[in-house]
């Protein structure tokens, strides 16, 4: 019989609340509910701001605006393409609707209606999806891998993936203040705070070097901004130097700041995002270098064109390369 020092420490068992568990790691700072309580603080500005859901209400931190302002939200029941036919015509008369519901219900099921009532017309409808990329467990009726390929892919549709609570906090007003109309990916609940350390400040249109490095050039969205700049101090402890440029708008995309940092010599760049390496931000920059006749060492950190497993996330975003020590595994393999 072994020792008790010589028994080596296992993992904690994964319940099946890991499935629908916070992004945020054990011990993060987080803020609750930041999208819900910065449309309420536009909304004491804004009159013409109304909210509304397909059910998904306390799902989408939703329930906080309906709280603040009953007369101004809209609870349209299980029918995602009325939600967002309902918010086109609203927009028609004036309002400015913030219509919300999983990202894979308005990627997916209601999309040809964002298509013809929305996009086509041009219309002021703020459009704010959870569970974005592989943010649920439950496979792939609720894990939204495709979104950005889709609304990139959307005429006159801008296009954004927040990294935490501090961010989301400023992109509210931001695209309230952007006329027409707008896919944004949404963090809810608890989310993670990782920006305030950086001075960081949301500008639509634009990327941010957060951190500078001579070795490698993470470019990364949303939550893979967050795992990258774990990754680039945990790569430091290997003397691997490692810069980060945050890309929160995917569409129009920053191709000024793109090229100026990937043009730098002797980088390896790598594209990470939490989306299918199909049609998302890694197509969207090795198109643009490739265009503009620039050629680093290009490499991808994203979901496989699959249909991805059911589970608890942490294991999840292991298995699909997704997580902090995934994210330094692979770059420094890359760089061998």
């Amino acid at each position: 019989m072994k020792s008790a020092g010589s028994t080596p420490s296992a993992k904690p068992r994964l319940t099946t609340s890991a499935m629908i568990a916070s992004i945020a790691a054990e011990g993060q700072r987080t803020k609750p509910a930041p999208f819900g309580h910065a449309l309420v603080e536009l909304a004491r500005s804004r009159e013409d701001a109304v909210g509304m859901t397909a059910d998904l209400g306390k799902y989408t931190d939703l329930h906080i605006f309906a709280q603040a302002f009953p007369n101004r939200y809209y609870q349209m029941g299980m029918a995602e393409q009325l939600l967002f036919a309902a918010a086109s015509g609203l927009a028609a008369e004036g309002f400015m609707p913030f219509a919300t519901t999983y990202a894979v219900f308005a990627s997916r099921r209601a999309y040809d209606f964002i298509h013809q009532t929305i996009a086509e017309e041009d219309r002021n409808v703020k459009i704010a999806c959870a569970l974005p990329g592989l943010t649920s467990g439950y496979g792939p009726s609720h894990q939204a891998a495709e979104d950005l390929a889709l609304f990139r892919a959307m005429p006159n549709m801008t296009v954004i993936d927040p990294c935490d609570a501090h961010e989301i906090e400023q992109v509210v007003p931001a695209i309230a203040a952007h006329r027409g109309p707008v896919y944004m990916r949404l963090l809810r609940g608890q989310v993670p705070l990782v920006l305030d350390e950086y001075n960081y400040r949301f500008e639509l249109g634009k990327a941010a070097l957060l951190r500078d490095g001579g070795d490698v050039l993470i470019i990364s969205s949303g939550i893979m901004t967050m795992r990258a700049l774990e990754a680039a101090q945990a790569l430091s402890d290997d003397r691997i130097d490692a810069a980060v440029l945050h890309v929160p708008t995917i569409k129009p995309l920053d191709t000024e700041a793109i090229l100026r940092e990937a043009g730098k010599p002797g980088r390896v760049v790598v594209v990470a995002e939490n989306h299918t390496v199909i049609g998302g931000l890694g197509e969207a920059v090795a198109t643009l270098l490739m265009r503009a006749g620039v050629h680093p060492a290009f490499r991808q950190i994203g979901l496989p064109d699959e249909f991805l497993a059911a589970g608890a996330l942490p294991t999840l975003h292991d298995r699909y390369g997704i997580s902090t020590a995934e994210v330094k595994r692979q770059i420094k393999e890359w760089l061998r």
